[in-house]
């Protein structure tokens, strides 16, 4: 029979008798039960450890470098800024200040990062014409070197750049970002997969139309500066960008020709343009231009497969790569991912390989293969277009 005393209890003793209770229910199992730790799931993305981060100097703070490198720290996990290095001592205080970066270099003390801790990799982002020199006194210095595309302004220079890494032991990476795009990894993971077929060919084009009045544009147009013409600046895009899709074939032989327009006085010391084809050991062709007289941008590449074929259009620009796909169904055009990413996986892409001592994906030795096709296709195009035999490993 129920009291008339707990007819009327309050909430609050209700409240705490069944605290009470269900105590007393733990601590009758505590004796037959203990926590067991569990596996860890999946890939989380797991708070960075303090001082866990590799520290990067930044060499050159130029349009590129300010607008497109260091905002791509913002969100990376293994990387950060440390060290500015400039020839304008008022605009890198001005960066230093905004970024909270203290270490502050000019060419004239470069070579001092030796001595400085809080460096651990170099990222070069200056003309072509200086890549060789700074890389390899970087390399020299005891830094691990990313070094911005394309590698330098010759082969022989590039090659002496992958021997002072391995002087060095230190990594050396070519920044071609577009391996670390989403949207282009995902035509690559379709292409691989088989999912177009067989490649039967590849084309690309690239471009823009330069203007000598524009700073970023001028140094291009001298061959000193640029390390050469448009090959060595847009056409690389498509040439590296075609060569990823392509894993374990080798290329048999290039060709090339020019197409400069007629008296354009902008094209005194370089191409305005030139088109190529390459040769695979796999019997498919590659097929590219790359211009300074097109007019808007132009970044395209196409897949033509068996079955299906990927047009990417644009393809390896910053921030609006879009894959059309066909084959299999109605054509679809989608992204895969945000292009923007692309900056801070590059980084840290490049802080993990060197912080492990582990292959990188766009090492120095991809630069190489680069530069020795580009070459060929200047002597292809200087000998009015003949075929240049070569076998060089994808």
């Amino acid at each position: 029979m129920t009291s008339k005393k707990s007819e009327h209890l309050s909430r609050r003793e209700v409240l705490a008798a069944g605290v009470a209770a269900a105590g007393a229910v733990s601590a009758a199992n505590a004796m037959a039960q203990q926590a067991e730790g569990q596996p860890l799931l999946g890939n989380p993305q797991l708070p960075e450890i303090p001082g866990s981060k590799m520290r990067w100097a930044i060499v050159g703070l130029g349009t590129f470098g300010v607008g497109r490198v260091i905002p791509g720290f913002a969100d990376a996990r293994q990387s950060r800024m440390t060290a500015f290095v400039s020839g304008n001592p008022a605009k890198a205080q001005d960066l230093g200040a905004r970024y909270g970066v203290s270490h502050l270099y000019n060419y004239d003390n470069f070579d001092d990062i030796a001595q400085d801790d809080e460096i651990d990799c170099v990222y070069i982002v200056l003309p072509v014409g200086l890549h060789a020199e700074y890389t390899i006194r970087a390399l020299r210095a005891g830094k691990h070197v990313l070094c911005e595309k394309p590698m330098a302004s010759t082969a022989a220079e590039a090659e002496a750049m992958v021997d002072a890494a391995r002087e060095a032991n230190r990594q050396l990476g070519v920044a071609y970002r577009v391996h670390f795009e989403p949207n282009n990894r995902d035509a690559q993971r379709r292409i691989v997969a088989g999912e177009l077929g067989t490649i039967r060919h590849i084309s690309a084009d690239h471009g823009f139309s330069a203007n000598p009045d524009y700073a970023p544009h001028k140094w291009r147009l001298e061959k000193l500066l640029g390390g050469g013409g448009s090959m060595y600046d847009i056409g690389i895009y498509g040439l590296n960008t075609s060569l990823m899709m392509l894993p374990g074939d080798n290329v048999t032989s290039v060709s090339a020709a020019y197409s400069t327009p007629t008296g354009d006085d902008r094209f005194n010391e370089v191409e305005g343009a030139i088109e190529y084809r390459l040769r695979m050991a796999s019997g498919i062709s590659v097929q590219g231009s790359s211009s300074y007289c097109y007019s808007p941008y132009v970044s395209r590449q196409r897949y033509f497969g068996s079955t299906g074929s990927i047009e990417m259009q644009p393809a390896t620009t910053y921030d609006n790569n879009v894959i059309q796909l066909e084959g299999g169904g109605p054509p679809r055009t989608f992204r895969s991912g945000d292009p923007m990413s692309q900056f801070a996986a590059q980084l840290d892409g490049f802080s993990e390989a060197a912080r492990n001592n582990a292959p990188h994906l766009t090492p120095g030795e991809m630069g190489l293969r680069d530069m020795k096709l580009i070459e060929a296709m200047y002597r292809s195009a200087d000998a009015g277009g003949a075929v240049m035999e070569v076998d060089i490993a994808v």
